[in-house]
């Protein structure tokens, strides 16, 4: 039988996840681990691995989500890739944010990505902003609703400046939460 290379896989596994073929889906994504293992690649190792962990995220999994995110943020440290880096950082943070009992270590996860996002300048408001929202609703859960205002108030200005209006209706809505509204 011939051998799928991996690239295919992932875009077979990114049509499954839209699809909501969820189980279909992670196959596709860890059959492309193992390919890129194989192969030494370790740039697509690094997506595939971030792939497989959103899967698993999307099932419920988080402790296997946390360890391929975990093992795509040291893969992306030795690549010349600082914004991937930044972006797999942050799924690790929302990760252990989510988990609730981890909130110090999301806490350093988020400082990494928002430093690397806030000191390249070809970084893409969006992931900005996401990376800000994370970061805001863990300062709310660590009791900082001063600090989650003011980073819930720039990351609304970001989400406007990509025209995503949920983004600003969500952040509105946490701003007046946080106000006591």
């Amino acid at each position: 039988m011939e051998s799928i290379p991996a690239a295919e896989l992932l875009s077979r596994g990114h049509e499954a996840r839209s699809e909501k073929r969820l189980t279909e889906a992670r196959n596709y994504f860890a059959q492309a681990v193992d390919g890129c293992r194989k192969a030494n690649d370790k740039a697509l190792l690094a997506e595939a691995l971030c792939r497989l962990g959103q899967i698993e995220r999307d099932l419920g999994n988080a402790g296997d989500a946390l360890k391929h995110y975990g093992a795509a943020v040291e893969l992306r440290r030795n690549q010349d890739s600082p914004l991937l880096l930044a972006h797999t950082v942050r799924h690790v943070a929302d990760i252990l944010r989510e988990q609730k009992r981890q909130l110090e270590k999301a806490m350093l996860c988020y400082e990494e990505a928002l430093a690397i996002y806030r000191g390249h300048e070809d970084t893409p408001p969006l992931d900005l902003a996401n990376a800000i929202r994370g970061y805001a609703l863990l300062q709310a859960d660590l009791g900082d609703p001063d600090e989650a205002t003011f980073l819930w108030h720039e990351a609304m200005a970001l989400y406007a400046e990509s025209g995503v209006q949920a983004g600003v209706a969500e952040s509105q809505s946490q701003i007046a939460f946080l106000m006591g509204r």
